[in-house]
C-alpha cells in the first residue's frame, strides 16, 4: 500500500471535522438542514485553511441521502462515489490551467444539462481569480440565472481580483488563518494517532511556521516523523532554519557597521546558490519579526513568524532603535521592488547592504531618522556623544598702542632721509603728489609716525570676514555637491540658477523656481546642506530657502555714443 500524505490523509470528511471555522461551518449545516442553499457560493481565504475541504462536504452534504445534522453520511452511494470519484456531476476545475473564454463556454453548455446520477451538479472552481475578464463575463450569465439543479462554489485567495459583478451573485464566506495554539493543539491529536512523539514547543514552533494554515502544519509535521522524538531542534534541522544563523551573522554585521563582514557573508550565500531576491525577502522577514518584538513585546510571540530563536530578537531588539529598523525594512523592500528591473540583482543586494550598514549613503528621510535615533539613544543611555570640531571665532585684535616700526633703511643716498607726517585734511592729495613725485624704488607706503608719538588707533579692516566667509560658503558647496542627487550637482554650480550665502549664523540659498526650488525644499536636501555647514563651521545654521531674483541690467541711452566721433548716425 502506498504512503498517503498526512494533509490528504487526515482531510475532514465533514463540517465538525473542520477546525477554526465554525463561523462558516455552522453556517453551511444550518443551510443544508433546512434546504435554504444558494445558488453560488464564493470561499476566500489564505492556502490551506479549508476552501476546497469545505466545497467537497457541501457538495456531499446537498447530495447525501442521510445527512446527519448538516453534514454529510459518508455512507450512502452518493457520498462514496464523490470521495472516490466515480460521480461525474460533482466537477472540479483549476482556473489557474482553464482561464480562457473557451473553457467557460464548454462549462456552459454542459452546466444546462440534468445531472445524470446526483440530486445538484455541483461546479468547483479553485483559484477562480486567475480567469481572464472575458471568460469572468462569459461565466457571469449563467451564475446570475442558472437552473435549478445547478451549484456554483468559487474558492480564491485573492478576492480583488474578482470581479464585482460575480461577487454580487455569490454568498460569500471569508475562511480565517488558525490560532497557533488551536493548530498546535490539532498536531498534537494527529501526532498521538500516528504514533509521533511530538513535544508541545515543537508544536508550538510548526504552527508559527505554517502561518495559520492546516495543509502546511500537516506538511511539516509529515516532514518530521522521521525522527523518533520530534523537539524544537529537530524542527529546525528539518525546515533548513540552521541556515537562518547567516542571516543572523549577516544583522549582527550590519548592527556594527561592518560591511566587509556583510559583503562576505552575503558572498557566500551566494554561493550556496540563494537567489538575491529570496535573500532580502527572509533577510525582510528577520526585520519584520525584531519590528514585532520591539513594538508589541507583550503579544510578540504569537505575532512573530517562528522562523528565529526569541533570544535573538530580543538581542537585535535591544540594540536597534525603531527608527533604524524601519529605515532597515524600507531599504530592503525598495531593493526586492528594483530588482525586478535590472539585470544583475547581486549588484542591487550589494548596495541594499551597504546602505544598510552605513546608514549616511542614503538620502530618505528614514536614514535622517535612523541616525538622529541612534544619537538619543547614545545619549539616554549615558554614552557620550562626540561632538563636531568647534571652529574658532576670528576676533578683532585689542585696540592697543602699538610702536611704530622704523622706517626703512634705504640704500640710494639721494633717497629721503625722512617723509613728513601727512595731516589727515591733505591725505588725499599729498599721497597723489607723493606717488608722482617718489621714484619707483620707495615703497608705496605711509610713512610711519616718529617714534617718541602714540601711534594712532587702526579700527580692524573688514576684508578678512569677508575672504573667510567667502572661504567657507565654497567649503560648504564643494562638501554638499557629493551628497546631493545627480540632478542637483551641476545646478548647485550655476551662478545664474542657485547661490550660497553665509551671514553670522544664517545659510540662505537662492534659487530659481521650477524644479530646483521643488527639489531644494525637500526635508531630506535641506538635512543635507544643513548637516553640511554644521561641519564646516563648527555651529548649527538657520537654512533659508528663497527665490533667485534675476538681476536688472542697467538701461543705457543710445544718444551717449553721439561723444564719440566715428559714430554716425543714419536719419
Amino acid at each position: 500500500m502506498l504512503y498517503q500524505a498526512l494533509y490528504r490523509k487526515w482531510r475532514p470528511k465533514t463540517f465538525d471535522e473542520v477546525i477554526g471555522q465554525e463561523h462558516i461551518t455552522e453556517t453551511l449545516k444550518t443551510q443544508v438542514r433546512t434546504g435554504h442553499l444558494s445558488h453560488a457560493y464564493i470561499f476566500i481565504g489564505t492556502r490551506g485553511t479549508g476552501k476546497t475541504t469545505c466545497a467537497r462536504i457541501l457538495a456531499k452534504a446537498v447530495n447525501c441521502e442521510n445527512p446527519v445534522n448538516g453534514n454529510p453520511c459518508n455512507k450512502c452511494r452518493f457520498c462514496r462515489g464523490i470521495d472516490d470519484g466515480s460521480i461525474l456531476d460533482i466537477v472540479e476545475l483549476d482556473a489557474a490551467s482553464n482561464t480562457g473564454v473557451d473553457n467557460v463556454r464548454v462549462l456552459r453548455e454542459e452546466a444546462v444539462f440534468s445531472p445524470a446520477a446526483a440530486k445538484k451538479r455541483v461546479y468547483i472552481i479553485d483559484e477562480v481569480h486567475m480567469l481572464s475578464l472575458a471568460a469572468f463575463n462569459a461565466l457571469l450569465k449563467i451564475i446570475e440565472e442558472p437552473p435549478p439543479h445547478l451549484m456554483f462554489i468559487l474558492a480564491t485567495t485573492e478576492l480583488q481580483k474578482v470581479p464585482a459583478t460575480i461577487l454580487s451573485r455569490c454568498q460569500r464566506h471569508s475562511f480565517r488563518r488558525i490560532p497557533t495554539e488551536r493548530l498546535s493543539a490539532y498536531l498534537q491529536d494527529i501526532a498521538s494517532r500516528e504514533g509521533l512523539h511530538l513535544d508541545p514547543e515543537a508544536s508550538l514552533q510548526i504552527g508559527r511556521l505554517a502561518e495559520g494554515g492546516v495543509r502546511d502544519a500537516l506538511s511539516i509535521l509529515d516532514q518530521c516523523s522521521g525522527h523518533e522524538h520530534i523537539t524544537t531542534e529537530t524542527v529546525y534541522e528539518t525546515m533548513g532554519l540552521a541556515g537562518n544563523r547567516n542571516l543572523v551573522q549577516l544583522l549582527r554585521a550590519i548592527e556594527q557597521h561592518n560591511s566587509t563582514d556583510a559583503l562576505r557573508l552575503f558572498q557566500q550565500i551566494w554561493l550556496d546558490g540563494k537567489e538575491p531576491a529570496a535573500f532580502l525577502t527572509e533577510l525582510s522577514g528577520l526585520i519584520r519579526d525584531i519590528l514585532i518584538v520591539k513594538a508589541a513585546a507583550a503579544g510578540a510571540e504569537e505575532l512573530i513568524s517562528g522562523n528565529y530563536e526569541q533570544d535573538v530578537l530580543d538581542t537585535f531588539s535591544a540594540r536597534f532603535t525603531k527608527e533604524e529598523i524601519l529605515y532597515c525594512a524600507d531599504t530592503i523592500q525598495d531593493a526586492i521592488a528594483r530588482m525586478r528591473q535590472v539585470r544583475n540583482p547581486r549588484t542591487v543586494a550589494e548596495i541594499c547592504l551597504v546602505s544598510l550598514c552605513d546608514s549616511r549613503t542614503a538620502e530618505s528621510l528614514l536614514s535622517l531618522r535612523a541616525r538622529l535615533s541612534r544619537l538619543e539613544s547614545a545619549v539616554k543611555n549615558g554614552v557620550p556623544v562626540a561632538s563636531p570640531p568647534q571652529a574658532e571665532i576670528p576676533m578683532p585684535e585689542p585696540w592697543e598702542t602699538k610702536p611704530a616700526p622704523e622706517p626703512p633703511d634705504f640704500a640710494d643716498e639721494d633717497a629721503p632721509a625722512d617723509l613728513p607726517e601727512l595731516s589727515v585734511p591733505d591725505r588725499e592729495y599729498n599721497q597723489e603728489r607723493s606717488a608722482a613725485e617718489t621714484p619707483e624704488r620707495f615703497p608705496a607706503e605711509e610713512p610711519a609716525a616718529p617714534a617718541s608719538s602714540p601711534a594712532p588707533v587702526v579700527t580692524p579692516a573688514a576684508a578678512p570676514e569677508k575672504t573667510d566667509t567667502a572661504a567657507q560658503e565654497m567649503k560648504i558647496l564643494e562638501q554638499v555637491k557629493p551628497r546631493l542627487p545627480i540632478e542637483l550637482r551641476f545646478s548647485v554650480d550655476d551662478r545664474e540658477r542657485f547661490r550660497l550665502h553665509l551671514q553670522n549664523r544664517d545659510l540662505s540659498l537662492e534659487a530659481v523656481p521650477g524644479f530646483l526650488l521643488d527639489r531644494l525644499k525637500k526635508p531630506e536636501i535641506r538635512a543635507v546642506f544643513s548637516e553640511t555647514a554644521e561641519t564646516v563651521l563648527g555651529y548649527p545654521v538657520a537654512l533659508r530657502l528663497s527665490e533667485l531674483q534675476p538681476e536688472k541690467r542697467t538701461v543705457r541711452d543710445i544718444n551717449e555714443l553721439r561723444q564719440f566721433k566715428e559714430v554716425t548716425f543714419l536719419s
